[in-house]
């Protein structure tokens, strides 16, 4: 008797019309066959390059770099003239705008002598010696004092930290101009507190009025260093602190071997910013340092030179380029290490 092969049993249907598979493999198979395959997850490094090429092709283009050009122009002209004109004789000065200068030149550094080296009222040598002693130890002592702050509130442990934080980033919220008068009276008086004297007047006179003003300097400057610090060095990695601590780092070591050198854009950034303003203010300066020659600062003199000079065109702009020369020097030699500190824990990965 011939038999014919078996062929496979048939998949039954049910109900609706959707067929049962016969076996658990026949059911992997059609599973297999008809279920689409997942799509791929976008990497996520991949869409931060795409993101930040079109932002750069959008920088780089055409109308972006004619915009920037115009702006670096209108920005770089009010300098540009006031070099122009401290070059020019005080006739020209006074009769002609300095772009007549290309058609016409007529170049003199007398100026620069009478504003640097003349023995009159106008001299501004001694003042520029003393904007230097005013402004080196007023941004040595904040960037010094923020830096040890802002490691203690980042990464020391103690009771009422976030407290503390907060306090320093509301003394930012509060003018200048009401600190003054408080200020002052402790200098000139001191502390005195139910009729004793807690802390003594601190009004030192001649050149140790110095101190009064690098103390100024030094409180007004010390909330937003400790804040801009603060939030550089809370993003250093944990692991470095804690393999150092298993090494037997104290918090001098980690602070001078691991937090230093890591901040050090960051340091810089801020030197920057405060001694910046430290040599442009005329406002806390002119109160606790005064007028006097010993101790009074290129701003204060070119205030003067401008209230009782102020027809002496040529003196005032060769005064005032060259209180600015320190300052463009200062930024453009650590131009880079104040970008990267801008820049620096605004992206993370």
């Amino acid at each position: 008797m011939s038999t014919s092969p078996q062929s496979p049993p048939a998949e039954e249907e049910g109900g609706g019309g959707v067929r049962k598979p016969s076996s658990p493999r026949a059911a992997r198979d059609d599973y297999a066959t008809h279920v689409p395959p997942l799509r791929a997850k976008e990497n996520p490094a991949h869409s931060r390059e795409s993101a930040a090429a079109r932002v750069r092709k959008r920088l780089t283009s055409t109308a972006a770099s004619a915009i920037a050009i115009i702006i670096a122009v209108l920005w770089t002209l009010p300098t540009a003239s006031l070099f122009l004109s401290s070059f020019r004789p005080e006739l020209e000065i006074k009769t002609t705008g300095w772009w007549t200068m290309f058609s016409d030149p007529q170049l003199t550094l007398n100026n620069y002598r009478e504003v640097l080296f003349s023995p009159g009222q106008g001299q501004l040598a001694s003042y520029f010696v003393n904007s230097f002693v005013i402004t080196v130890p007023s941004t040595v002592f904040v960037v010094v004092l923020a830096a040890l702050a802002a490691y203690a509130l980042a990464w020391v442990n103690f009771p009422g930290r976030d407290w503390v934080f907060l306090g320093v980033f509301a003394l930012q919220i509060v003018p200048l101009q009401m600190a003054l008068v408080p200020l002052l009276r402790f200098f000139s008086q001191g502390v005195t507190i139910g009729g004793y004297q807690i802390l003594p007047a601190w009004d030192l006179p001649g050149a140790f009025a110095f101190t009064n003003v690098w103390v100024a300097h030094t409180i007004f400057g010390l909330p937003l260093g400790i804040f801009l610090l603060h939030n550089f060095i809370s993003q250093l990695p944990t692991t470095l602190f804690e393999a150092a601590r298993v090494d037997g780092a104290g918090h001098g070591v980690l602070f001078r071997k691991v937090v230093l050198p890591l901040t050090v854009p960051a340091l810089v950034s801020l030197a920057i910013f405060q001694f910046l303003w430290v040599w442009n203010d005329l406002l806390v300066a002119l109160i606790f340092a005064g007028g006097d020659v010993s101790t009074a600062p290129l701003t204060v003199r070119l205030a003067e030179l401008a209230g009782t000079r102020g027809n002496e065109w040529q003196r005032l702009t060769a005064g005032a380029f060259v209180s600015m020369v320190i300052p463009l020097l200062v930024f453009f030699t650590l131009q880079r290490y104040f970008v990267r500190g801008l820049l620096a824990g605004s992206v993370k990965g």
